[in-house]
């Protein structure tokens, strides 16, 4: 039998390397950011998702941006925002607000929502508007109606803010709605590790990773960069 034991030896050290192999990849992954020498610009976007934030931390770790979602949809507000908002600008962070879009809501009451919960501030980054699918909506309207309601919404977010908005697209709504053909907005692009080139025209900013972890945030975060 010591044939058998010899197999279970074998077994448990391939387990092992395996195991090892995993563990390095992930803490690769998780430290993983573009070059610096080629994205000098680098910074993250939050929400309430990742709870109260040391956002000094964040700033002397060389974080140079912080964007952060204020609202979705038509009358959810995110509860850390105005937090956020505050801190993040105290840290001596360069700061920016988002809205998520709801596919199953009017864009003018969107509209409503993120102008009464964002405060016209100078200096602050453009705002975005995110364009995702998510579970709790799965309305998929046509796409002229679709790019009008957004249009109702620029006009009033963008008369707040005094300036274009940016455009936040992941590939499934690009593809299935091809918003950056219709929309003259600079835009942001979604894709792990792999410089994404789905849109129309080129990304202002990637979100080059949805796992980063950095010191001064619990959990991952996602890690962006603006194109040089």
């Amino acid at each position: 039998m010591a044939w058998w034991g010899t197999l279970i030896g074998r077994i448990a050290a391939a387990l092992v390397l395996a195991l090892l192999g995993a563990i390095a990849l992930w803490v690769y992954a998780t430290g993983w950011a573009p070059a610096a020498r080629k994205y000098p610009i680098q910074g993250v976007d939050v929400s309430a998702a990742q709870g109260e934030i040391v956002w000094p931390t964040l700033a002397a770790r060389g974080v140079d941006f912080a964007y952060m979602r204020a609202t979705a949809g038509a009358n959810l507000r995110d509860d850390r925002f105005a937090a956020n908002w505050q801190a993040s600008a105290a840290a001596g962070l360069r700061r920016g607000a988002i809205h998520r879009w709801s596919f199953c809501q009017n864009g003018v009451a969107q509209a409503d929502n993120f102008v009464t919960t964002v405060p016209r501030t100078a200096g602050a980054l453009p705002a975005v508007l995110d364009l995702s699918f998510s579970p709790d909506c799965d309305a998929r309207p046509a796409r002229d109606a679709l790019i009008d309601q957004i249009r109702h919404f620029l006009v009033i977010a963008e008369t707040h803010t005094g300036e274009p908005m940016l455009i936040k697209i992941t590939k499934p709504v690009e593809r299935a709605y091809r918003v950056s053909e219709a929309l003259p907005r600079p835009v942001w692009e979604v894709r792990n590790f792999l410089a994404p080139d789905y849109a129309a025209k080129p990304w202002r900013i990637w979100q080059a990773s949805d796992m980063r972890r950095v010191d001064g945030i619990s959990g991952p975060v996602h890690w962006d960069v603006v194109t040089p």
